[in-house]
């Protein structure tokens, strides 16, 4: 796997830029780091949601996943793992609550933007893994 990891950092710093974080007002949401984690999260989210809604689905999305957690592995520096793993649980909570929105909501505009919303986050997520 160590091989794996760094083929993906490498992958990484040809096609996604710099590591280090860029400085604008989005802060910690430029850090590469975050975007990964939060992924991670949003995937995790979506293969839960599909073992109950799409069984086969699921399999693809934790392939996906997967190789998200080796790109924060790859990255993460020594001691941000309570960090990483905080930002991960956040973004699997927001993104379950989508989704469970998406499908349960009986406010028919609520159900739609929520939707929406869950599908361009985990759209932002393939991208990452898929550009």
């Amino acid at each position: 796997m160590s091989g794996l990891k760094t083929f993906l950092f490498l992958l990484f710093c040809v096609f996604g830029g710099v590591l280090a974080p860029k400085q604008s007002s989005a802060g910690v949401m430029d850090d590469p780091l975050y975007r990964f984690a939060s992924c991670t999260g949003r995937l995790s989210a979506l293969m839960e949601f599909q073992w109950l809604t799409d069984g086969p689905a699921s399999e693809e999305t934790q392939q996906l996943r997967d190789m998200m957690i080796e790109l924060v592995d790859a990255i993460m520096p020594q001691g941000q793992g309570p960090k990483v793993l905080a930002w991960r649980i956040d973004a699997k909570a927001a993104q379950s609550k989508l989704l469970t929105s998406a499908y349960f909501a009986t406010d028919s505009d609520q159900a739609l933007w929520s939707m929406a919303r869950a599908t361009q986050q985990i759209d932002e997520c393939r991208a990452l893994l898929l550009s």
